[in-house]
């Protein structure tokens, strides 16, 4: 059996245990009148909660396609078991309702109303299990996010241990020349719309344009990073050993594709376009992922959604 599912296991287990014990000490659903029996429908109600939450896990892998998964995150985790709580809490209300229907409105031939299946007793259930459901999604939520944030602070050093080795093999940038067409010409290069004469890889020189007739003209390997500001977008990039800033009247769609050719470019948040070869360093702080940048030692956020894009660019850049 591999090591995941042992886990699911044995979670579903500490789970139905916990309400278990939970309904011995308090007794609901008239179990104080069943006196030593009491504890064998208990059990009996462990094995329905157990082959529910069991099922619940089938739905999620199968159904809503979300397996059971510690590398995808602790976002992950936590929406994966809001939606096991979403599913299982009512299967579970309801299992325990028939359980109570057929089994417990009936002792030794006097019937017991408060057992019989209604809406009123599903809803009774559906609290208990509710609030049973909550007090446990508490506890593993704080388990798997610690667990997750160990993992997560391992494959961050990993990362930055690529990051450096893919930088080192990239090309060198071009030498800049004073009133060459390497820095910005908002009259002198406008009307280009292809790169102007580079060396391959990150000494090319682009033109950026926008929708008026402002332009920005650098090396690729000078470019830090591009952000979205309004109707504007904020290209940070050196010139002269310097950090500068332009504005232009563009969209980050417009960058993105404009940019698309160049794999160390790659968008890590909607606002934000970042160029690998200016990361200084990418650290892991209260769950989230920043980069860090050359020069500017700004920090750009890496949203869950592009941190696979950002992984990949890493690793083949």
């Amino acid at each position: 059996m591999k090591q995941g599912r042992k886990e699911t296991i044995a979670t579903r287990i500490i789970s139905t245990t916990f309400v278990v014990v939970a309904l011995a000490v308090f007794k609901p659903f008239g179990l104080d009148a069943w006196q030593w029996q009491a504890y064998v429908h208990l059990a009996a109600l462990g094995v329905i909660g157990f082959s529910i939450c069991m099922m619940t896990d089938i739905i999620l892998k199968y159904v809503i396609k979300m397996p059971m998964s510690f590398k995808k995150g602790a976002e992950y985790i936590i929406r994966r078991n809001l939606w096991f709580q979403f599913i299982n809490t009512p299967l579970v209300a309801l299992g325990i309702c028939l359980y109570r229907h057929f089994v417990l409105s009936n002792r030794q031939g006097l019937q017991i109303p408060s057992n019989e299946l209604s809406v009123i007793n599903f809803l009774e259930t559906l609290v208990i299990i509710a609030f049973c459901s909550f007090a446990i999604g508490l506890y593993w939520r704080f388990k798997f996010r610690s667990k997750y944030l160990t993992m997560e602070l391992e494959e961050i050093r990993e990362l930055n241990e690529e990051l450096k080795k893919t930088q080192q093999t990239l090309p060198q940038p071009l030498p800049v020349r004073e009133g060459s067409d390497y820095t910005r010409g908002d009259n002198e290069a406008e009307g280009l719309s292809t790169p102007l004469p580079h060396r391959e890889g990150l000494g090319e020189s682009l033109l950026l344009t926008g929708t008026t007739n402002e332009s920005v003209t650098l090396q690729i390997s000078h470019l830090l990073y591009i952000e979205a500001v309004g109707n504007y977008v904020k290209v940070s990039h050196l010139r002269d050993g310097q950090v500068h800033t332009d504005m232009l009247r563009a969209t980050m769609k417009q960058m993105e594709e404009t940019l698309h050719d160049y794999p160390m470019i790659v968008r890590c948040h909607r606002a934000f376009l970042v160029n690998l070869g200016q990361v200084e360093q990418i650290v892991s702080h209260s769950g989230s992922t920043q980069l860090l940048i050359n020069h500017c030692h700004e920090s750009l956020p890496v949203s869950r959604s592009n941190m696979a894009q950002v992984k990949a660019a890493i690793k083949r850049v």
